[in-house]
């Protein structure tokens, strides 16, 4: 009787353990997918077409001290939404601020690794229409090198550079707390080469982190940007 006791004990034993182990691996699994989907959106930006909330924040931890940045996709929904996908597939991990002019703006974007960097070269956006904001100090627009032409690089607007609104600069958000970190972004390499003595956007593109941390010390780092939970 104890012997048929124990056999039936070991035999609802053993199933319970094959439950949990399937269990476990259905939550690995689970768990799994969504950084699955982040990694396969940072390598193929066509992957990362979500459309953005029509407000949200977005909170920045930098070497410089934490800020946060509130969107507003009416201003620019191309843009927003690019910014959006960004922080989603995990895009602003260890970003440099490589250009950062007083006065002026401090621009980032490109990523760190090159290989990730080419992939989102060509992943340019339309135009948004302008007129919805401008670009006064603490907004952020996408930097363009002329029509249709934005992909990842942006800026934050030190001083009142409306002149830009015209241009392209559609802005998609303002800083809303830590004005006083981003006022503390590093400035002192100014304008990029080879105008100025900062780094230089293609060697940025080719050479990525390895580059700015050997030859531009002191830059700025983004370390991660994140979805600001209400």
């Amino acid at each position: 009787m104890l012997k048929n006791s124990l056999s039936v004990f070991v035999g609802v034993s053993l199933v319970l353990t094959g439950f949990a182990g399937a269990q476990d691996k259905k939550d690995a699994k689970k768990e799994a997918a969504p950084a699955a989907k982040k990694a396969a959106g940072l390598t193929d930006p066509s992957k990362a077409t979500a459309k953005a909330p029509a407000k949200f924040k977005a909170k920045f931890a930098t070497t410089a001290g934490d800020f946060t940045i509130e969107v507003t996709r009416e201003w620019s929904p191309l843009g927003a939404d690019r910014f959006y996908n960004m922080i989603e597939v995990g895009f602003f991990e260890d970003v440099a601020i490589f250009r950062a002019i007083e006065g002026f703006m401090a621009q980032f974007g490109i990523h760190g690794d090159p290989a990730i960097s080419k992939n989102w070269k060509n992943a340019k956006l339309q135009d948004d229409p302008k007129g919805k904001a401008s670009n006064v100090p603490g907004t952020i627009s996408f930097a363009t090198s002329g029509k249709n032409s934005r992909t990842t690089q942006m800026f934050i607007n030190f001083g009142n550079n409306a002149r830009l609104d015209g241009m392209g600069f559609t802005p998609f958000g303002k800083v809303v707390e830590g004005i006083d970190n981003v006022n503390k972004i590093y400035k002192g390499y100014g304008e990029g080469a080879p105008s100025g003595r900062g780094p230089s956007q293609g060697r940025i593109q080719s050479q990525g982190n390895a580059y700015m941390k050997k030859d531009f010390p002191k830059l700025t780092y983004i370390k991660s940007v994140t979805i600001a939970k209400d």
